[in-house]
């Protein structure tokens, strides 16, 4: 099965220019095209573009994503590596999460002093002063 590069950006959701540009940094492989210059993907491509846009949700960047598809051709070979990246990224996570933790509530107390202080806005103050009010 092929599909044009348009099939292919409405099946996943992903824009023309960003397939474009992970072939162009090599995330992807030069993909067949007609004489015409109209790229089509086969199976195995889609599946590719579906590892990346997982691996993004997972917050890899671009070079992690390289090099977890060069890990992705001999897994078993690649496994104590990709799980110290992985590790990695999960330890960013979970520092991320601790971060947006305060956030919330830092943000949760700044709206309820907001509805209780009948004088100027704590939350644009609070931005103002540029530190945390708790």
């Amino acid at each position: 099965m092929m599909l044009r590069i348009g099939e292919v950006v409405v099946a996943l959701g992903i824009s023309a220019d960003t397939l474009r540009y992970y072939e162009k940094i090599e995330l992807m492989p030069k993909v067949q095209r007609n004489e015409s210059g109209v790229r089509f993907y086969t199976e195995k491509d889609v599946s590719r573009i579906k590892f990346i846009k997982r691996a993004q949700k997972m917050r890899f960047s671009l070079v992690e994503i390289a090099n977890l598809l060069n890990f992705r051709e001999n897994p078993q070979k690649a496994k104590p590596q990709v799980r110290e990246l992985a590790h990695q990224k999960l330890a960013d996570i979970e520092q991320h999460l601790a971060e947006l933790n305060t956030l919330r509530d830092e943000l949760r107390l700044l709206t309820n002093l907001c509805g209780s202080n009948p004088n100027g806005c704590p939350i644009l103050e609070s931005f103002d002063q540029n530190k945390p009010s708790a």
